[in-house]
């Protein structure tokens, strides 16, 4: 199974990721997280922020996903994965893909900007520091129009989000 986390940044994506995966592992169900930034950071480094790059970063998430999917492995990817027609290529690509829409409003995002790139999207432009490509500020993102499971981070607390997916998860595994 391939789990597709999405959502805006800071939305809780990663925290999700990681707190589902201790809980299947302690209840024996082999898990793994690919996380976009940490496979940007190390084996995506080429990759910009241009539409064509983040289809292309989400293509190789996804394909490493099925690989460790097809060993029997949940792979949790968690990405902001911002187009619905990548989302949707995967699906059609790979057997057992589930598209989790990880939500918050962007005012409480702002509010949280535990890496501080809304308030550099949010910088008056031309100034040096201004981001122009922030998911969900100055770049699109595709709401997903009926994901498998939705997920609002700013209603329930992170035991009752990881319940749900764990939940989700283990009924559609």
């Amino acid at each position: 199974m391939v789990i597709l986390l999405c959502g805006l940044s800071g939305a809780g994506k990663t925290t999700l990721a990681k707190t589902v995966k201790n809980r299947l592992t302690q209840s024996g169900l082999n898990t793994e997280i690919i996380d976009g930034d940490e496979y940007r950071n190390t084996l995506f480094r080429e990759l910009s922020y241009s539409k064509p790059d983040r289809l292309e970063n989400i293509r190789r998430l996804g394909f490493i996903a099925n690989r460790f999917s097809e060993c029997g492995i949940v792979t949790i990817v968690s990405a902001i994965n911002p187009y619905d027609e990548v989302r949707e290529e995967l699906k059609e690509s790979y057997e057992n893909v589930k598209t989790i829409f990880v939500d918050c409003p962007v005012s409480t995002l702002i509010g949280r900007d535990t890496k501080g790139l809304y308030k550099r999207a949010l910088l008056p432009d031309g100034h040096p520091d201004k981001i122009s490509n922030l998911t969900g500020i100055n770049d699109p993102f595709d709401v997903p129009a009926s994901p498998d499971l939705y997920i609002n981070t700013d209603e329930l607390n992170i035991q009752e989000c990881t319940s749900l997916l764990c939940d989700f998860i283990i009924n559609n595994n």
